[in-house]
């Protein structure tokens, strides 16, 4: 089978990785102002180059960062926006794990005012990925439902927006402004992490958005729109996949439901060139949405969970790909770990140890099946 010139490569990964304790004492440190900003970066930029190398040396074609500039997925990104800041949501998320349930209720954001992106949010942070690495550096960041989702129409000020679709239309045009800085600063691979859409699958869920007065059926509709908007100005040569996640932190997750309620927007209205797919329990449903899945775009089958530290059998990976081959062809198909290995400072459910035998997995398997990572 030929290797792959662009990515998704047949190996990938979703992009967080564990974080080093060093980095996790530094960042608290920075918070209390007990060390300087530049003492943090040193220290930040240290872990990064450490990790870009375990990357490289383990055989991907892409790096990220880990995600070491972070302190959670979504947050520092979307507070990076003027007049965004937490709130408390009306949404009750019931936290699965194998030990039982737990339910939270995340926060939320408000919008309080006109939207704004004051300065460049991740284009240093990608320039110094960029400037360390070997392999294609890959960046990653939030959905823009993330800004709706939780809170609705409640959490978004009607004096600065009387009418929704002036806020998605300001959401939309902030994130292309980013993503065009990302271009011009070297980025051609970018992934969106997008959650809504599949919590969209869960019928629990359903009746928690019905709940603050937005409508499970037509949301699917809008945030796609949005996310057409979003990457509407990209440039050609600029990979853009879609990251799909049911909840991850500390081995517990939030939705249940395969794919099937979204496939056909999924796959077919929505314009990226990839997408990540969670497919490490019976929680995500079947392969059959991938016969959905159109020519020129790509499924990543994230079968290598990272809720537990237990590694899978090369076997079972193999047979479930040939599973999935049956509703796709197997040269639109890759292989990735479900989600990252820690969405934020303390939500990982394993070792470094665990994390670099899972990563390495992927990498051999891949070989095996496809000829090339």
């Amino acid at each position: 089978m030929l290797e792959r010139t662009t990515p998704p490569f047949r190996a990938d990964h979703v992009g967080s990785l564990i974080r080093p304790d060093a980095l996790i004492a530094a960042r608290q440190a920075a918070t209390k102002n007990e060390i300087p900003k530049a003492e943090l970066q040193r220290i930040q930029q240290g872990a990064i180059r450490d990790i870009v190398r375990l990357q490289e040396e383990i055989g991907f074609r892409l790096v990220t960062d880990g995600e070491f500039n972070r302190g959670f997925w979504q947050r520092d990104f979307v507070l990076k926006f003027r007049n965004v800041a937490e709130m408390p949501s009306k949404m009750t998320a019931r936290f699965h794990t194998t030990e039982g349930v737990r339910d939270r209720k995340p926060a939320a954001l408000g919008v309080s005012g006109k939207l704004a992106r004051p300065n460049e949010i991740f284009v240093d942070d990608f320039r110094f990925l960029k400037s360390v690495a070997r392999a294609l550096p890959k960046v990653t960041i939030p959905s823009p439902t993330v800004m709706h989702f939780r809170g609705g129409r409640d959490a978004i000020d009607r004096t600065a927006y009387p009418e929704m679709r002036e806020f998605y239309a300001d959401l939309a045009r902030l994130y292309r402004e980013e993503i065009r800085d990302l271009a011009a600063a070297g980025c051609r691979y970018l992934q969106i992490d997008e959650v809504n859409l599949a919590y969209l699958c869960d019928p629990a869920l359903r009746k928690e958005v019905a709940n603050f007065h937005e409508d499970p059926e037509a949301l699917p509709q809008t945030y796609a729109k949005l996310l057409n908007d979003t990457i509407a100005e990209r440039p050609p040569g600029m990979t853009i996949c879609l990251h799909l996640c049911r909840g991850n932190f500390q081995g517990a997750w939030v939705a249940e439901g395969g794919y099937d309620p979204i496939a056909d927007l999924l796959f077919n209205e929505i314009k990226v060139d990839g997408y990540f797919l969670e497919y490490d329990s019976p929680r995500a449903g079947g392969f059959e949405p991938l016969r959905l899945l159109p020519k020129g775009k790509t499924a990543v089958l994230g079968l290598v969970t990272t809720k537990s530290p237990k590694l899978e059998g090369k076997d079972e990976l193999k047979r479930r790909i040939d599973e999935a081959g049956r509703y796709a062809p197997l040269e639109q198909l890759a292989l990735s770990p479900q989600c990252g290995f820690s969405s934020g400072i303390g939500g990982n459910a394993m070792t470094y140890d665990d994390e670099v035998s899972k990563l390495r997995l992927v990498v051999e398997v891949a070989r095996e099946v496809w000829g090339s990572a």
